[in-house]
């Protein structure tokens, strides 16, 4: 898998649903922007369950050099504008964004983009998760946004259908 740039809600949530290890599993190598951390100590703050950024070796933050484009997407908040800013100025990098908006532009930029569920394949894929159900199970009580659709299509595509 390339380098990746995760935004904030999916380093939440796999580490809310103890599924984190599959980033750095899955990455050459994981990158943050500056806005990510922010956001993330900002909910430690608040006392969300949140990963201690110091913590993971595995992870690099990176600063946005070209800022340009910030003020274009003024719809998203701020670790989704550096994510989008960063995946333009790295080449062939994967960008995990679970925001709808966020995504849409990325696809304008076309930048390659995947999210939190889009992991969760590729780790059962190559074998390094048994199951996709369980952690869904997971996610949904965590209140990640999951409709049943969706659920549906993603466990179809585990091959975990009843």
């Amino acid at each position: 898998m390339p380098d990746v740039i995760c935004n904030t809600s999916p380093l939440q949530y796999l580490y809310q649903a103890g599924a984190l290890e599959l980033l750095p599993t899955l990455a050459g190598q994981v990158y943050v922007p500056e806005a990510v951390v922010v956001e993330l100590r900002e909910g430690q703050r608040r006392n969300v369950l949140l990963p201690t950024l110091e913590e993971l070796s595995w992870l690099t933050v990176r600063p946005v050099r070209d800022r340009t484009l910030l003020p274009l997407v003024a719809n998203l908040g701020d670790g989704e504008k550096e994510v989008l800013a960063l995946g333009l100025e790295t080449q062939d990098a994967l960008l995990i964004l679970d925001d709808r908006d966020a995504r849409r532009y990325a696809q304008a930029l076309a930048l390659e983009i995947t999210g939190t569920l889009g992991l969760l394949l590729r780790a059962k894929e190559r074998g390094i998760l048994d199951a996709v159900r369980p952690v869904l199970d997971r996610l949904q009580a965590l209140g990640f946004r999951l409709n049943a659709r969706t659920r549906q299509m993603v466990l179809k595509y585990a091959s975990e259908t009843p």
